[in-house]
């Protein structure tokens, strides 16, 4: 990790350590979610739905 970065990171908060951390899932779940509109575009918006909650959940990908 770069010093400035550390830096950056020691001085937050816990609470916004928390959201940062919360903003990276969220943002990891959309990028998986459009991988799979771009691998299966047969598939409803209800099953990449299914299938981002399922990877997530038991850490597949």
């Amino acid at each position: 990790m770069h010093p400035e970065q550390k830096k950056i990171f020691q001085a937050m908060t816990p609470e916004q350590k928390l959201g940062a951390a919360m903003n990276l899932y969220h943002s990891a779940r959309q990028l998986k979610a459009a991988a799979l509109r771009h691998w299966h575009p047969d598939w409803s918006e209800e099953q990449i739905e299914k299938k981002v909650r399922d990877i997530f959940l038991y850490a597949r990908t």
